[in-house]
């Protein structure tokens, strides 16, 4: 069985360039997410990330937790939006745990206590994390 303390935690900053080379990955072109002179006359001010480029982050630290894990199922929410630069805290904690299924809340917060991703994954736990 794998050592996980639960809750997991990352701290990470998305650049710029980030957003641009999943842009090029993707093919989501948005101008809120790649073109700085658009974003800055909306609302948000500012480029934001993908949604997506969010999730991909969770998505490595699950492979890296629970290597070997299936994910069965994500449901994911973004109540408020994520712009480069800025430090993101990505909190994974468990929910209920019935053998090889896990079910996890998945958080991403601004240093200002915004939520800019929240959800709830499920994984089947390789044979070794099951136990």
């Amino acid at each position: 069985m794998t050592d996980t303390t639960i809750p997991c935690e990352q701290t990470f900053m998305l650049t710029q360039a980030d957003f641009d080379r999943f842009a090029r990955l993707s093919g989501d072109h948005n101008p809120i997410h790649v073109d700085p002179e658009f974003s800055a006359r909306t609302a948000f001010g500012r480029t934001v990330s993908h949604g997506m480029l969010l999730f991909s982050v969770v998505r490595s630290l699950l492979a890296r937790t629970w290597p070997g894990a299936v994910l069965e199922s994500q449901d994911l929410m973004f109540p408020s939006p994520a712009y480069a630069g800025e430090a993101l805290e990505l909190t994974v904690e468990e929910l209920n745990r019935n053998g090889s299924t896990l079910t996890l809340l998945t958080t991403i917060t601004r240093e200002d206590g915004e939520t800019c991703l929240t959800g709830r994954c499920q994984l089947t736990l390789a044979r070794e994390d099951a136990a």
